[in-house]
């Protein structure tokens, strides 16, 4: 049976905090604008029924090109990671290795893998475009210091990121079974100071999350979709809702179960004259719990979110 979470006092059983993130209305008058958000949770939430692969197989609740650790990123670099700009200095083994195992909170499981050379090409998106006026190269810079050492620099312009070796390891992946220990390719990129991995798993071991089931009838006009999750930290969920350009009165709604969290977005609608243009708004949402392996759904479609990376 499912079970809600009740909070702000709502007359419906399954409720959650709608924390602002602009100026909007509150307390009664917050709860009663809602109202339409929470009936629809509730239908989404009682909609939810995966199949045993989202509590038996391998389920991927974010993207498979992981950056482990926390490099500091300049523009140009954050541009590289999301075009999938590389190149390779190195021969890259071709070869598949054997089986490799997937540690969840639960229990184990054993997967056939991808090459080092296979990850590669999934991961190399081709070369950047010519950026007219920029440099074609890393631009040396002096580094503040007593000894005034010389460095190349981190914004790398217009060149794609190189990669200078590989290796087999781990990387800690969300999933529908919680963080997982998943068997991925470590690429060392000359640019970063952290490793680039790309998950290992072959693509016949990978359960894709289910189909998505929504009420037919459309979503409440001041009601918006998220689109993806951009963190999960505990309790604390970061993600983006699509606003439009003139919506102002933003505010990220959620909705507690015990098996899924819905969310999605308030807006309140300009009556003017406003271009039509659609912009991705993060927002963040305290929970009463933390996530667990509870799927995250998309209040308007219900669709599974997943982690992207910026």
């Amino acid at each position: 049976m499912r079970r809600f979470v009740a909070l702000l006092g709502l007359p419906l059983l399954a409720v959650a905090a709608c924390a602002p993130v602009d100026s909007a209305p509150s307390g009664d008058r917050d709860d009663h604008r809602w109202e339409a958000f929470h009936q629809r949770a509730v239908e989404v939430a009682e909609a939810w029924h995966p199949g045993p692969g989202w509590t038996s197989g391998y389920v991927p609740l974010q993207d498979p090109t992981v950056l482990v650790g926390d490099p500091d990123l300049t523009p140009d670099l954050e541009m590289a990671l999301a075009a999938g700009w590389y190149r390779d200095q190195i021969e890259i083994p071709p070869a598949r290795p054997a089986a490799g195992t997937i540690r969840f909170p639960d229990g184990t499981l054993t997967v056939p893998l991808v090459s080092a050379a296979e990850a590669y090409r999934q991961l190399d998106q081709g070369d950047p475009p010519p950026c007219e006026g920029r440099p074609k190269a890393p631009v040396p810079t002096v580094e503040p210091g007593p000894d005034g050492s010389v460095s190349a620099s981190a914004a790398m312009a217009c060149i794609p990121l190189t990669v200078t070796a590989v290796t087999l390891g781990t990387v800690s992946v969300r999933t529908s079974r919680g963080m997982a220990e998943v068997p991925a390719w470590l690429f060392t990129v000359a640019e970063l100071t952290a490793p680039v991995a790309r998950v290992a798993v072959a693509p016949q071991a990978v359960t894709a999350p289910p189909e998505p089931t929504a009420p037919a009838r459309p979503g409440p006009d001041e009601v918006v979709a998220a689109n993806q999750l951009r963190d999960v930290d505990g309790a604390t969920v970061t993600y983006l809702i699509g606003v439009g350009a003139c919506d102002t009165g933003i505010t990220p709604l959620v909705q507690e179960h015990d098996d899924v969290v819905v969310i999605g977005g308030g807006v309140v609608r300009s009556t003017g004259v406003c271009t039509e243009q659609l912009k991705l708004e993060p927002v963040t949402v305290t929970l009463a719990a933390p996530l667990g392996t509870r799927a995250v759904l998309d209040v308007l479609t219900g669709r599974v979110l997943t982690v992207q990376p910026r």
